[in-house]
């Protein structure tokens, strides 16, 4: 094994992005071919900014929580103690240590049906040696029970009933791994279709995606040819700012490939271009790599280390000098982050637990314990009484940690997903109003075009609202380039300007603020329809 050690908690909450159930479990169909001004919007999507500095995070991260439980602090003794001189006596008191110096990363597992993400994912957490051996053989004994034989490691991160027993993930696996370098939190998303609002909630709080591709014979091309989810997957993600993409080509060991490097150069000559009109710089942005998740070569052991176990001569072609798939995650390039912009920490849920404790993402700023703060958009103050990142309490936490606060000076009630902190003197924007550049991407048949009152599911930053088109302002003809002030109705294909309201009043940033809080997707009856940035705030 290399020098890489992991930390993982197999006994970790489970975790699901945005309590997202599918509103709508109607089949998806196919992405079609991106324009080009769809491309130009992908790639403009990827740079936010707040008084000209760049951001690149992902979302806001949301929790399922079946069993409520207070994480611990942990008191340090390693010189992380505050002095007072009382009386001309010592008195001690503990104080929490600065957070950890290493990258952290939230890196997502996608990719169509079957494709092997969790089996991935368990398997990592498997030769990282924090899953002991007891626990994979009762592992075993329950997947052969359900007929389900080579899932076993796929129950590391499947762990309810409906999952294992289907062999489907149905909500976003989460597991903490670390290396000398780096922590990461996995995030491991459904594949299927009527999951895909399960996905977004896990894309949309990712820095790095893992697209895991199944080389068995028939199975990639059932994945990538209309109605497969590898081509929602891979667009999703980049819409929803994950801005670096390791295509793991999974599978290799199967007999009908068997580490053909052949059948991998083929599978990654196809994938190139359609990742390429997704957003994606081929040189810079796209990483690619051979794996077994069953086996677990390359994974962390390198498949043509000739003292692996499981050194493979036909994977030769797989020279040592090339990153395992470990590797490639210890040295991906970090997202940019602004920790001196104003806080904002989009909030997935709320319970009591000496005072309300709260769970998000930090998009923006520096949250510190006994700091005040403003939940929005009912501007409640509040006190940060503690910061932790999962059991561990730490003095702050910067953009793209993945937290819980412990409130103060407020109820239950008034922590809601959706609503979010800020700084007491820099609130973000409340409102039900907003004008958005839209990429049109994938109409129904029965519903070819949209015009004013058309109607769907739009996703932003935690949550999902019913919204409206109010007005079409201008659109853009993909072939043409012909602008037309004012359309009556756009089609698919098209660039839009639009006004459009929402069923409720939400907190919103523009684009150009707070990319994470303005990245917006539009979904309708089961498929992507559009996506887009929010561009303006219009005060209700």
């Amino acid at each position: 094994m290399e020098s890489s050690s992991f930390k993982f908690n197999p006994n970790a909450i489970d975790f699901v992005p945005n309590n997202f159930t599918g509103y709508s479990k109607k089949n998806s169909t196919e992405v079609d071919e991106l324009s080009e001004e769809t491309q130009k919007l992908i790639i403009n999507q990827q740079i936010s900014k707040w008084d000209d500095e760049p951001v690149e995070v992902g979302l806001g991260e949301a929790s399922r929580q079946n069993e409520r439980k207070s994480p611990s602090p942990i008191n340090k003794s390693n010189g992380n103690e505050l002095v007072k001189k009382i009386d001309g006596g010592d008195y001690r008191k503990n104080v929490p240590p600065d957070p950890d110096p290493r990258i952290h990363l939230n890196i997502v597992f996608i990719g169509h049906i079957d494709a092997g993400k969790s089996t991935t994912c368990g398997n990592i957490l498997y030769q990282s040696g924090y899953v002991d051996e007891r626990t994979i053989e009762k592992y075993e004994k329950e997947a052969i029970e359900k007929g389900r034989d080579s899932w076993f490691l796929a129950f590391i991160m499947d762990t309810n009933e409906e999952e294992r027993a289907k062999g489907k993930t149905v909500e976003v696996g989460r597991a903490t791994i670390e290396t000398p370098n780096r922590r990461f939190t996995i995030l491991d998303a459904p594949g299927h279709r009527s999951f895909v609002p399960n996905m977004i909630g896990g894309a949309a709080q990712a820095d790095c995606g893992v697209l895991i591709i199944s080389a068995r014979k028939g199975e990639f091309e059932t994945g990538f040819e209309r109605g497969g989810q590898t081509r929602e997957h891979a667009l999703l993600a980049r819409t929803l700012g994950v801005s670096q993409l390791i295509v793991a080509v999974n599978k290799m060991d199967d007999p009908s490939c068997n580490w053909s490097e052949e059948r991998y150069t083929s599978i990654c000559t196809k994938l190139k271009p359609y990742l390429k009109k997704c957003g994606y710089n081929e040189n810079k942005d796209i990483h690619f790599v051979p794996i077994s998740g069953l086996t677990g070569q390359n994974l962390i052991e390198h498949v043509s280390n000739k003292n692996y176990k499981n050194y493979n001569a036909n994977a030769s072609w797989y020279g040592l000098d090339k990153p395992s798939l470990m590797k490639l995650l210890d040295t991906i390039p970090p997202p940019e982050r602004s920790a001196d912009a104003p806080l904002r920490i989009p909030l997935i849920d709320g319970y009591k637990d000496n005072g309300i404790m709260c769970l998000g993402k930090v998009e923006l700023g520096t949250v510190r314990s006994g700091q005040q703060c403003i939940i929005m958009p009912d501007r409640v103050k509040a006190k940060v009484a503690n910061v932790y990142f999962e059991d561990e309490e730490f003095a702050y936490a910067k953009p793209g940690e993945n937290i819980r606060l412990r409130l103060l000076g407020i109820e239950e009630d008034q922590v809601n997903k959706g609503c979010v902190i800020c700084d007491i003197t820099n609130l973000c924007p409340v409102s039900s109003k907003f004008m958005a550049q839209l990429a049109i991407i994938d109409l129904h048949p029965h519903r070819p075009i949209i015009a004013a009152g058309y109607s769907c599911i739009l996703h932003v930053h935690t949550i999902f609202e019913e919204v409206e088109f109010l007005t079409l302002l201008e659109s853009i003809d993909r072939k043409t380039k012909k602008r037309k002030d004012n359309p009556a109705f756009v089609k698919q294909d098209l660039m839009v300007t639009a006004i459009l309201k929402l069923k409720n009043s939400v907190c919103l940033e523009t684009f150009e603020r707070c990319g994470p809080m303005a990245r917006i997707t539009l979904r309708d009856e089961g498929k992507t329809v559009a996506i887009g940035k929010i561009t303006k705030i219009i005060t209700d």
